[in-house]
């Protein structure tokens, strides 16, 4: 069987440094395990940030990632909607049916534009598209969330926390894999 090709896009905002931070450190050590990990990451702007992953030092990556990468556009705000436009301008041509796509963050838009249908027109692209998201489900779409507005389009929403929904978890995966 062939090895999948896995984009992670990955919100580095404040409101989930830490989870980020998990998710990356993840990505890393995933990478000798499929055919292709690229790995991008946002707050109002997005940016690859695959090569710098080629190291053995994750810390360094990972400090890399904090300077170097271009993930501010305006004011430094989660705006999930232009990074998403800007994903799709810059790399969307590479999502393909081989492609599953993970998207990590609390979809705290900042009662910004979702820009919703760029997510639906990846995930008509790719194999597959879920979402892990380090809030508790009972605070989704509350104040400035708007994770149901990305997840009517895409094959799973999951709360990641200490203790994860295996049950559903399950659910999404039991028929198909990554």
């Amino acid at each position: 069987p062939h090895k999948p090709e896995i984009f992670l896009l990955c919100d580095i905002s404040g409101s989930v440094a830490s989870f980020a931070r998990f998710t990356l450190q993840l990505v890393y050590a995933m990478q000798s395990q499929f055919s292709q990990v690229r790995s991008f990451v946002f707050i109002d702007d997005c940016d690859e940030v695959t090569d710098l992953f080629d190291t053995d030092d994750l810390g360094q990556a990972l400090a890399r990632i904090n300077t170097e990468a271009n993930v501010v556009w305006i004011d430094g705000h989660s705006d999930y909607g232009h990074a998403f436009a800007r994903f799709e301008e810059q790399y969307g041509d590479s999502v393909s049916s081989k492609t599953s796509l993970i998207v990590t963050g609390d979809a705290r838009n900042n009662y910004h534009a979702s820009e919703d249908g760029v997510i639906a027109d990846l995930a008509h692209r790719a194999r597959h598209v879920y979402w892990l998201n380090p809030e508790p489900r009972a605070y989704w779409d509350t104040g400035d969330s708007i994770v149901s507005e990305y997840g009517v389009h895409i094959d799973g929403v999951f709360e990641v926390r200490k203790k994860p929904d295996v049950a559903a978890m399950r659910r999404y995966t039991s028929a198909t894999s990554i």
